[in-house]
């Protein structure tokens, strides 16, 4: 069985290698190197072929992540595969289909059919449906049911997966102990905990561990180590069940790494902003240095409808730091379901949040975009506006909505700022 980092590590640039190093203004070599000591992941499984790759990790740009579902409340196949089209116009580098409604393995397979991004998934979601179906009970699953699942998703096509593994009965204890203001806000670490605490068992994503590296290897599915404890608030960030969770999951990367399986680390969603460079610091300390992937982060637990935008002012700061895959967030978080207007607001400001790190993490191509872009202002230049615009199809909208002048719409005929300047130092009134 073959994957990228093996294939890195025997010192061969794969096809997909070449491609993400020529949208990254890159050489090969240098996506080989990062490949091959897992500071880079490139999701491709091996049974999805599909034109758009990308590269996540040390030195690329900022990727960005969106959610898409169903579940029993909005069982809604079409409208998940429109909101599916819209996460891609919309800039997004990957999406992970949460579904939970009738028909997982229905869904899932539309999702990766109807698209050409990267696709994820959370295993433990469907087999937590399947054991209520099968046994009765969620807390019924059994170890095999849920490396059944995994295989299953592999198989289909899947390039990332969210498993909660590192989540063990040490770690439940010691949340048992300290206590938490908000608890568990992982849905997948909900799950685990009622199956731990009903069956008096390890974690099976834990205890069996090796089983699940061998499943995602054999598709060379990248393995993202859930973060089923995650601080659910701002108080609970950096707590003492966090730091010891991540100190799971940078031994479970190390097994990964050892394995030849690519992996990334999910990170949390609520931290302050005076947080953010120690929580980046440790984890890329405690898990030799793969990919961080982050829900948000939500600089502030205070603005519901606008988590959007929280998210992002977190987002910016972490990936100020070294975060290397931002997930969105929505303006329906913590409030419900998603709309499509929804998910596309979501990708758009995290797209905001990547580029503001982008150019301090990249410099030179994501600066030299900015520069243009200035210039083209100066110059009342409205193509190029459009053309180094993040997101060129609103500009463009918006552009058309305006009346049409021979000046810049934000100022009144003649007393543009930069034309009123440009002609005091250099013009007929110089």
């Amino acid at each position: 069985m073959s994957t990228q980092m093996l294939e890195a590590r025997a010192g061969r640039i794969t096809e997909e290698m070449e491609r993400v190093a020529l949208q990254e203004g890159v050489t090969p070599e240098y996506i080989r190197e990062r490949v091959a000591d897992s500071r880079i992941v490139i999701p491709k499984n091996t049974r999805r072929s599909r034109s758009k790759i990308c590269g996540i990790g040390e030195g690329l740009d900022i990727k960005v992540n969106s959610l898409m579902g169903t579940s029993s409340d909005r069982n809604d196949k079409a409208m998940e595969k429109r909101k599916l089209q819209l996460i891609e116009e919309a800039g997004a580098d990957a999406f992970m289909d949460l579904s939970t409604g009738d028909d997982i393995d229905g869904m899932r397979r539309q999702s990766i059919a109807s698209s050409n991004i990267a696709a994820g998934c959370v295993p433990v979601y469907q087999a937590a449906n399947e054991a209520i179906e099968k046994h009765g009970s969620m807390v019924a699953m059994t170890g095999r049911d849920l490396l059944d699942v995994i295989e299953k998703e592999c198989e289909d096509g899947m390039d990332f997966m969210a498993v909660h593994s590192a989540y063990n009965r040490q770690l439940f204890d010691i949340l048992r102990k300290t206590g938490r203001l908000a608890n568990i806000v992982s849905r997948g670490g909900s799950i685990l905990t009622a199956w731990m605490h009903y069956n008096q068992k390890d974690n099976p994503l834990y205890a069996e561990f090796d089983k699940v590296l061998e499943i995602l290897k054999s598709t060379d599915t990248v393995l993202s180590i859930g973060d089923a404890i995650r601080p659910g608030c701002n108080f609970d960030s950096l707590d003492a069940a966090q730091m010891a969770g991540l100190m799971v999951a940078g031994d479970l990367a190390k097994r990964a790494i050892e394995a030849g399986v690519q992996v990334m680390i999910e990170g949390p969603g609520h931290v302050p902003l005076n947080h953010i460079a120690t929580t980046m610091q440790m984890q890329k300390r405690l898990c030799h240095n793969v990919p961080y992937y982050i829900l948000g982060f939500l600089a502030t637990d205070v603005a519901p409808g606008y988590d959007n935008i929280t998210g992002a002012i977190g987002g910016a700061f972490a990936g100020m730091h070294g975060a290397d895959f931002l997930c969105n967030l929505t303006p329906a978080e913590h409030l419900g379901l998603p709309t499509e207007e929804d998910v596309v607001m979501g990708v758009r400001t995290a797209r905001i949040a990547a580029d503001c790190a982008n150019v301090l993490r990249r410099g030179g191509r994501a600066w030299n975009r900015s520069l243009a872009m200035a210039k083209a202002r100066v110059n009342n230049d409205v193509q190029a506006q459009i053309d180094n615009a993040l997101m060129p199809e609103v500009l463009r909208e918006r552009l058309a909505r305006e009346p049409k002048h021979d000046h810049c719409a934000a100022c009144s005929d003649g007393l543009c700022p930069a034309d009123v300047a440009y002609d005091y130092f250099f013009g007929d009134n110089a």
